[in-house]
């Protein structure tokens, strides 16, 4: 499938598949999206509300590696202990994510940025003292993790050109993965993508979504 790079609204680059008229990240900020979307509504929420600095986060669909790459910057700003688990079937070429230039706007050294993308796949690399980043080349409907993450980012594509990632099966795996209270955080505000949430279990909220979008979704799990 033909890849391009878009420069987003806020000046990210993002890689834009096409074939699809999709990209990894919104047209309207890459790096806003996900602070929006991942930082805020998820992370820290997630710490204020147990008051806690010490947590396990699986990221569904590790792309680019920027949702990874800014929660590193907060574990390191913030003093979070974090084990972080990335999943992705399709990983992006080195060659990509030299492209992209998130540590340059964040004015951090590409060195971190990279050592995300370079580290080995299927095992535990510490990036940072505080930062422990597994990434699993896996299929979603692979997932068999069972209470064992306290937040999941989920970033797959949308429903539009990837349906199958939205489905009640997919849904019943990210609860099961979650501890009681986790927390899963998505871009997407659907009703279709609610009403499978809610069928699995989950309490779904709709709350304000980042630049250029209404609304986003934040499921918990309570029991």
């Amino acid at each position: 499938m033909k890849r391009t790079f878009l420069k987003t609204g806020d000046g990210s680059i993002t890689i834009h598949l096409p074939d699809w008229d999709e990209q990894y990240h919104s047209k309207h900020g890459a790096i806003a999206e996900a602070r929006h979307v991942f930082i805020k509504t998820g992370l820290h929420y997630f710490c204020n509300k147990h008051a806690t600095n010490s947590l396990s986060i699986l990221e569904i669909g590790f792309g680019t590696g920027l949702n990874a790459f800014l929660t590193l910057l907060e574990a390191k700003e913030k003093n979070l202990q974090i084990n972080y688990t990335g999943v992705e079937a399709y990983p992006i070429p080195i060659s990509e994510s030299e492209r992209l230039n998130y540590a340059k706007l964040l004015d951090i050294s590409t060195v971190k940025f990279q050592k995300l993308h370079n580290t080995e796949w299927e095992i535990e690399n510490t990036i940072i003292p505080n930062f422990h980043l597994t990434k699993r080349k896996q299929f979603f409907s692979e997932i068999q993790d069972k209470q064992a993450f306290h937040l999941i980012y989920f970033d797959a594509f949308g429903a539009r050109v990837q349906p199958e990632l939205w489905t009640l099966e997919i849904f019943k795996k990210m609860y099961n993965a979650l501890q009681v209270d986790g927390v899963l955080v998505t871009y997407s505000a659907k009703g279709s993508v609610r009403r499978n949430m809610e069928a699995v279990g989950f309490t779904v909220e709709r709350l304000p979504g980042p630049p250029g979008k209404r609304e986003m979704l934040r499921a918990t799990k309570h029991s």
